[in-house]
């Protein structure tokens, strides 16, 4: 055969990227937990690129995303949630690394943060944009179905919404199911930038929002 397309070629290259993908997709599963995060919360907020979370859904489903922007608050920082100290809605933010601070913003939004520091030091990451690895039909779904790929996750609400994450999830300890975090890195090629925060008042200098420089689902 000359010219024209390759039929077996591309039926080739589709298996192969198949096999990719589920080669990822059974390593982020059988995966561990990250151990860098009662360190410093920008420190961990910059190492949390590239980790993946994991949800399982009560039908039996899945989905996986790979992290690809955060940002770092702490008890220190204005334009933070525990600034002013411990309280019945932000409770979590001041407990053990490793769990899930959930929030409601705007009257019809979710966010979600992973805590990080010492226990009692009130501190966490943003996660304001996930890359999907697994289960796209299942975000598209949560996300009723109307947004490109590159527009399911690249934001806080978005992602949260495309993961089905609310209050229910609220200090979810993220070691367990349904919702776990799985350690990861940058792939050859990529790099962390620092940049400003997104949306807030206070502190707005602060270079305390961390991408993976260059990648599409970036908000």
């Amino acid at each position: 055969m000359t010219g024209g397309a390759d039929p077996a070629g591309a039926s080739a290259r589709g298996l192969d990227a198949f096999h990719r993908a589920q080669e990822l997709e059974d390593q982020v599963v059988q995966g561990s937990f990250p151990d860098f995060l009662d360190g410093p919360v920008d420190q961990a907020a910059r190492r949390l690129l590239g980790c993946f979370l994991l949800r399982d859904y009560e039908d039996g489903g899945r989905s996986i995303v790979r992290i690809v922007e955060t940002e770092a608050y702490d008890q220190n920082d204005p334009a933070s949630h525990a600034y002013h100290g411990r309280s019945e809605r932000n409770a979590a933010l001041f407990g053990p690394s490793g769990h899930l601070y959930v929030y409601f913003t705007y009257g019809m939004h979710y966010c979600c943060n992973i805590t990080c520091d010492q226990d009692g030091f009130g501190a966490g990451a943003l996660i304001r944009a996930c890359q999907p690895v697994a289960g796209l039909s299942l975000l598209k779904s949560h996300r009723h179905g109307r947004h490109p790929d590159r527009d399911l996750t690249n934001g806080p609400a978005k992602l949260s919404q495309a993961i089905a994450v609310d209050k229910t999830l609220y200090a979810h300890d993220l070691r367990q199911p349904p919702l776990r975090l799985v350690q990861g890195g940058l792939q050859t090629g990529e790099r962390v930038e620092a940049t400003v925060r997104i949306g807030i008042s206070k502190a707005k200098d602060a270079r305390r929002r961390y991408i993976i420089a260059g990648n599409p689902y970036v908000s």
